[in-house]
């Protein structure tokens, strides 16, 4: 153990302690690390090249601070501006706490920060020996202001706490030109005594009604609306103890942020807001329970099951108001939530979100749905239309309460219309695959149509489309829908073995090499090495263009082996088991592909490489192998780790893997226990029993997950 994680485990004991003397402590959130993720990765045996000289790879991204499960506040310091999740663990200087947060380099808004005789520019020293945090909670001393910042928060709403060495001259920073996003314009003024309200404006506005236990003399303005300026609160002398400030947000008005303060904190002390929050957290983490393993991978199993619910955040009011798509306010008779991070999350994430918080799930394809309803598409986030497969997984698992026939509508134009939720479709549709030019010299950002990604996606996203069509019994686009996610394999090519791009007229681009990693050019954030195994509807299918299981193995066993060059550099598709990248989404669900040509202890040994050996990397052991993803990285280590995995998300079943765990109990939505047990001491498997009867093949019903039951893993 280092000497700065020695101190990193001290404070992180303090904060699971402080407050909890007279009862028991935290059973769940003790193992949870927030600091998870802030740390840089920077070996380049991992990464699988040398960092270029001011680089920072994109491991991790996730943010310390105080937030609520899919809350509308994530209340975290900010260490620099235009950063991922604006924390990086190797900074030494605070410039604010922000209210926002998502780990995708923008959000961040309504930033604070408490001073005492400041100078400018204003901004704080900081050391990990005098930080802390835990779910719901987050410590630190500001050094050049003596201000001890203690912060916690509500769903909409953050409660910050500092303790002023200095009892004159105490001032608090609204530094609301700034955020992860430009902002556009910013207001604030006094609201009484006690009070200051104002927003933020980075496309849409951010508003904020503040309440403070302490007098305000002065609210001092520099540059109003303008790209840069500030405002500061000047704190009456006098006053002795903890300067308290209560802010809510809202995406609507300050009236409704003033509505948010009120219903969620009102008078309520920060112990008992702080006590809220760990409760919550205790009960959402105590949906999984899990026995055995060691304190390592405990830590890194309930840190990755926390962070996997922080996103989609929350953006409806206490009084049912948001303002939609359109930026129209209106009203609902359910949460309004932001879209998932659709790209990354529906593999794993937005199943978990499922088994876990039903309701939100449902409110989270109410909120599509009602963007469809304004807009006439169903949302995407960043490529493919992957809303098809967490809306298709999420109904077939039983989340229907909702208008299923106008969704699936919806969901059928994004499917087939033009210009607009599938960029080329029409090309699609027509030729069955999405060409790229033939470019003489391409490199890693050369702009085009990543044809080959968005066509093996489009397919799946088919398939998922085609599920609910057979549900709904809608036969004919079912078999449209099923057709069409064949599409995949006009991607194969037979004479390399590889998913390789087309051009217009059908023939091969020239210019090809599977190694070489593309951000737009026939791949998205990926080689041909990467998509070449993304087929998760239709395996049978995928293995036969291979030439049959033994073949198919060969190629497999290559994607593990067959070394990384080091002069190929995306930053990005980084982390390498040979060509395998684990640090980006898109081939992940390629390590499990061996089962499908019964080789299921070759899964096994990859599986067991990244969990041991790629989460908690690192020094401090708080690095990631990648950047979060809103939670998909978090996800497939919870799943993997319990001894689960969402092959294909789209189906209500799950394949069988060998847990880190003698026992994991999951308590399900139905209030049924589902426990997966380890028996033997090898990780190679040789039986499968469910109910205590031994099964043929290797996926379990999502019945096990409405029902209860007992899955036992046998192992040599």
């Amino acid at each position: 153990m280092t000497k700065r994680t020695g101190f990193l485990l001290l404070t992180l004991l303090l904060a699971r302690t402080d407050g909890w003397s007279q009862s028991a402590p935290p059973k769940y959130t003790q193992y949870v690390n927030t600091f998870i993720g802030t740390a840089p990765l920077t070996d380049p045996k991992i990464l699988g090249y040398k960092l270029p000289d001011g680089w920072r790879s994109w491991a991790g991204l996730t943010f310390p601070g105080s937030s609520l499960p899919n809350a509308m506040v994530q209340l975290s310091p900010m260490t620099e501006y235009g950063s991922g999740a604006g924390y990086e663990y190797e900074d030494n200087i605070i410039y604010s706490f922000t209210h926002t947060n998502k780990g995708h380099w923008n959000l961040c808004n309504i930033p604070v920060l408490p001073m005492s005789n400041p100078t400018a520019p204003f901004k704080s020293k900081f050391s990990h020996q005098r930080e802390s945090a835990a779910p719901g909670y987050y410590q630190v001393y500001l050094e050049d202001y003596d201000v001890n910042v203690s912060l916690t928060s509500t769903l909409r709403c953050g409660f910050h706490k500092y303790e002023y060495k200095n009892e004159t001259d105490r001032q608090i920073l609204f530094d609301l030109a700034k955020s992860n996003n430009r902002i556009s314009e910013w207001h604030i003024d006094q609201a009484g005594d006690f009070a200051i309200q104002g927003y933020q404006r980075a496309g849409g506005n951010i508003y904020f009604y503040a309440v403070l236990n302490n007098k305000i003399s002065q609210l001092e303005k520099n540059a109003e609306s303008t790209r840069d300026g500030y405002a500061i609160v000047h704190l009456a002398d006098g006053n002795k103890g903890p300067v308290e400030m209560k802010i809510g947000l809202s995406f609507v008005s300050t009236e409704n942020a003033k509505q948010n303060l009120e219903k969620e904190i009102g008078q309520h002390s920060f112990d008992d807001i702080r006590h809220e929050a760990t409760d919550k957290w205790e009960k959402l983490l105590s949906a999984v329970e899990v026995k055995g393993g060691t304190e390592k991978q405990r830590t890194m199993f309930y840190s990755c099951l926390y962070r996997s619910f922080l996103w989609p955040a929350l953006r409806s009011d206490v009084n049912g108001e948001f303002s939609d798509a359109k930026g129209k306010v209106v009203k609902a008779d359910f949460n309004y939530y932001t879209e998932p991070s659709l790209w990354d999350t529906y593999r794993n994430k937005d199943v978990l979100l499922g088994l876990i918080s039903p309701q939100v799930t449902l409110d989270v394809i109410k909120s599509m749905k009602d963007v469809g309803d304004k807009t006439g598409f169903i949302p995407t986030f960043f490529h493919g239309d992957h809303g098809t497969s967490s809306i298709a997984g999420a109904y077939l698992r039983g989340i229907d309460n909702f208008d299923i026939k106008g969704t699936y509508a919806t969901l059928l134009r994004n499917a087939n219309v033009a210009n607009g939720a599938r960029p080329f479709v029409t090309e699609y549709i027509e030729k069955g695959y999405i060409s790229d030019p033939d470019i003489a010299n391409p490199h890693v950002e050369t702009k085009a149509k990543a044809g080959v990604s968005k066509t093996l996606e489009y397919s799946y996203d088919d398939y998922s489309l085609a599920q609910i069509a057979k549900k709904l019994g809608d036969t004919a686009n079912y078999r449209i829908l099923m057709a069409r996610s064949k599409n995949y394999r006009n991607m194969f090519d037979p004479s390399t073995r590889f998913m390789r791009g087309r051009l217009e007229n059908g023939e091969w681009i020239k210019n090809f090499n599977p190694q070489y990693p593309y951000y737009e050019y026939m791949y998205r954030e990926a080689n041909a090495w990467q998509v070449s195994f993304f087929a998760p509807h239709d395996m049978p299918g995928l293995i036969k263009l291979y030439g049959g299981p033994k073949p198919f193995e060969s190629k497999l066993d290559s994607l593990f082996t067959v070394p990384w060059n080091p002069n190929y550099i995306a930053r990005n598709v980084e982390t390498m088991i040979g060509q395998y990248c684990h640090g980006n989404q898109p081939d992940h669900e390629a390590p499990f592909a061996y089962y499908f040509i019964n080789k299921p202890e070759k899964s096994q040994k990859i599986i067991d490489t990244i969990l041991n050996s790629l989460y908690g990397v690192g020094d401090d052991g708080i690095a990631l192998c990648g950047m979060d993803d809103a939670g998909e990285m978090s996800a497939w280590y919870v799943f993997s780790a319990a001894g689960l995995y969402t092959f294909s998300a789209t189906d209500p079943e799950y394949l069988v893997t060998v847990p880190l765990f003698d026992e994991v109990k999951w308590r399900t939505s139905t209030n049924k226990i589902l426990t997966i047990t380890h028996q033997g001491k090898g990780r190679k498997m040789t039986a499968i029993k469910v109910n205590g009867k031994p099964i043929k093949g290797y996926f379990v019903p999502h019945d096990l997950f409405k029902n209860g039951g007992k899955i036992e893993v046998v192992t040599k």
